[in-house]
Parts: structure tokens; sequence; C-alpha cells
């Protein structure tokens, strides 16, 4: 035992150590305290042995020591550069919202070494293996479609690792300024084209409108018209025959008289109204040649009727 003070057993030839030796290699018994949210991995000379609930454990040092692990949701940002089937460059964003398994906390701690970028590499593969296929109107339809698939694959492979995928978002998909001008100048020229196609069916229906409102009124001031000629016909006659029967005077003379008082009484309406200038001939036989063209009216049209 070299120069330490040793009793020999007389029975046998091993070694007995001193009690102050043995008073050194006597561990010491700890308090660790586990937060809520995290477990601790119990390891007994570098190897798992146990997996320590929140709350206060106790553990042997040296012999045994914890680390600790969180279980709550953690987020991982991933951002992929990529290609789509019409050849538009297209970086899409993708959050991954992951836990770890209280139960299989080991796996994730001893197995994995880096898991943000073994996450990371899972989705770079599940977006560069989709979007290609897919034009970019398509791609950005099939969002919700591409968030599920990655999910899917990031959860499968994390499985084993004890990590558990919660969700996946895919939270913006961007491309080149250049494309989304392009872009926004194709929709911009489709819905002028579409409002150039409404304002000409507008102004058809206008146009066919306003022709049949002209028809009808047309057609309603010819009634009218016809109407009021009748009522004059009926007025002049009956004047005729009153005057007739009252003054003896013989249809001619009746017209002349009518015919006078009318072109005195629109002479004289012009003359009070002041707002209308009328250029008419005067003179001795102006009234003769007006009822000269009266009469020379009625006589054709008598003969145009027998």
């Amino acid at each position: 035992c070299g120069e330490r003070q040793t009793k020999r057993n007389p029975s046998n030839s091993v070694c007995s150590f001193p009690q102050q030796e043995l008073e050194k290699m006597t561990s010491v018994m700890c308090l660790a305290c586990v937060d809520t949210g995290e477990v601790g991995l119990l390891q007994m000379f570098g190897k798992y042995s146990s997996t320590a609930g929140p709350g206060l454990n106790c553990i042997i040092w040296p012999l045994q020591t914890m680390a600790k692990v969180s279980t709550k949701v953690f987020q991982i940002d991933v951002r992929t550069d990529t290609k789509t089937k019409d050849n538009v460059t297209l970086t899409v964003t993708t959050a991954i919202q992951c836990a770890v398994d209280p139960e299989r906390a080991h796996d994730y701690y001893f197995k994995l070494s880096s898991p943000h970028a073994q996450v990371s590499s899972y989705v770079h593969d599940c977006i560069r293996s989709l979007l290609p296929s897919l034009d970019l109107d398509k791609a950005f339809e099939s969002k919700d479609a591409m968030a599920h698939n990655i999910k899917d694959t990031v959860a499968k492979a994390m499985e084993q690792y004890g990590l558990n995928v919660v969700s996946a978002l895919v939270t913006d998909m961007n491309v080149d300024p250049s494309v989304l001008r392009a872009m926004n100048e194709i929709n911009a020229s489709r819905r002028q084209r579409e409002a150039a196609v409404e304002r000409a069916e507008a102004e058809k229906i206008l146009a066919v409108k306003a022709a049949e409102a002209e028809a009808e009124a047309k057609e309603l001031s010819g009634k009218g018209t016809a109407r009021m000629r009748q009522a004059i016909t009926e007025g002049f006659k009956g004047s005729i025959e009153s005057m007739r029967e009252s003054c003896g005077l013989e249809p001619r003379e009746v017209v002349h008289m009518m015919i006078t008082t009318q072109y005195l009484d629109v002479l004289k309406n012009f003359a009070e109204s002041g707002k209308a200038t009328m250029v008419v001939p005067h003179g001795v036989g102006a009234v003769n040649d007006i009822e000269g063209q009266v009469r020379n009216g009625f006589m054709q049209a008598s003969m145009m009727n027998q």
C-alpha cells in the first residue's frame, strides 16, 4: 500500500485503507431543482440512467450529473431559395414549431447535435422537391398543401429523436422585384381589358335604351300631334258651323276671318314676349297672301282625298 499505514488481515493479503482515506471518497447527496417545462437527464459516470421530472430531485454527486432539457414549444425559421416550373426564383419562409417529448428527451439530447440545422435540411428538401413541379400562380395557391407536406415530412423524420412537430407554417413567399412588377403589369392589363369590355357593354345598353326611349317618345309625340290636329280640326269645324248659323257667313269668309285673327294674335305674342324675333312679309296684301296659301293647302288636301 505504499507509504500508507495499513493493517494486514491474517486471513488474506488484501490491504485495507485507513479511515481518513475512506472519508475522502465518500459521495455527497445533493438536491437539484427542475423547473416546470423542463426535464432533467441523470447520468451515472457519463451514462444515461433516468429522467427526472419537475420539482426537487436528489442526486449523488459527483457520481451523478444532471442535464436539463426544455420541453417548451420553440420555433425554427427556415428560408429556402428555389425555382418554380416557369423558372421564377422564389424565397419561401417556413416556421416549424416543435417541442421535445418528455418521455424521449434523452433521444433528443444524446442523438441530435444540431436540431435547427437538421430540421432545416428536411424543410429545404421538401420545398425543393415540390415547388419545381408547380407554376408560380399554382405555388401560391398550394401554400396550405405545401405546409401540410412539410409538417408530415419533418414529423416523420424527427419522431425517432423525440422531437414532436406541432405545426408547420409557410409564412411568406417572396419573388424577385422585377418579376413582381411584371406580374402586377399583367394583372393590371387584364383588369383594364375586362373594364373596357364592361364599359362597352354598358354603353351598348345605354344606346339601346336611348333608342328605345326615343322611339317610344316619337310614337307618343306622333299620337299627341294627331290628337292635337284632330282637336284643332274639330274646333275649326265647330267655329265655322257656329258662325254660319249665327252670322250667316259662308265657310270661306269664316276661314278668312279666323286666319286673320290668328295672324294678328301671333304678331301680338311676339311683340309682347320681347325674347324672339320673327321676320314676316308685311304689306297691304300680306293677309290675303297667307289666306291664299292656307286655302290652296286645303284644296290640295281635298283633291288628294278624292
